[in-house]
């Protein structure tokens, strides 16, 4: 599947969350992080401000590289998360949308004094799929 998202910036900000998250889980990789985090934020009922967000850091990541084999499932989730949140899902909508969600989900990941080891991550996410 063809992503209208081509090449991914993040802010300065954002990379110092990443560089905090991968000091604690030890993940060093910048993608899987960001996939993580993107994830994060899609779990959230409700949808990202709509904030500037500056792409001032030297973290550029390629959509492909970003999603790995899970990048259409990711291309879609995105769309479904722009329908339900009635929004279109035209190229600019989703590329603004995945921008918002990356850098919420970075936040929220960064910001959650739970996370201290890569077990905290998977108990995070279990944890919502049994409340569910």
């Amino acid at each position: 599947m063809e992503s209208p998202i081509e090449r991914i910036k993040i802010s300065q900000t954002a990379k110092e969350q990443l560089i905090k998250l991968k000091r604690h889980t030890k993940i060093e990789q910048w993608n899987i992080l960001c996939r993580w985090a993107f994830c994060r934020s899609l779990a959230e009922p409700a949808a990202p401000t709509p904030v500037p967000i500056p792409q001032d850091s030297n973290v550029e990541l390629t959509w492909r590289v970003f999603g790995g084999e899970m990048a259409d499932i990711l291309l879609l989730a995105l769309k479904q998360r722009c329908h339900n949140d009635g929004l279109d899902t035209d190229k600019e909508t989703l590329i603004t949308q995945f921008r918002l969600h990356l850098h919420r989900g970075i936040g929220y990941l960064a910001g959650d004094p739970n996370i201290k080891r890569i077990e905290d991550l998977i108990e995070l996410a279990t944890k919502k799929v049994q409340s569910s």
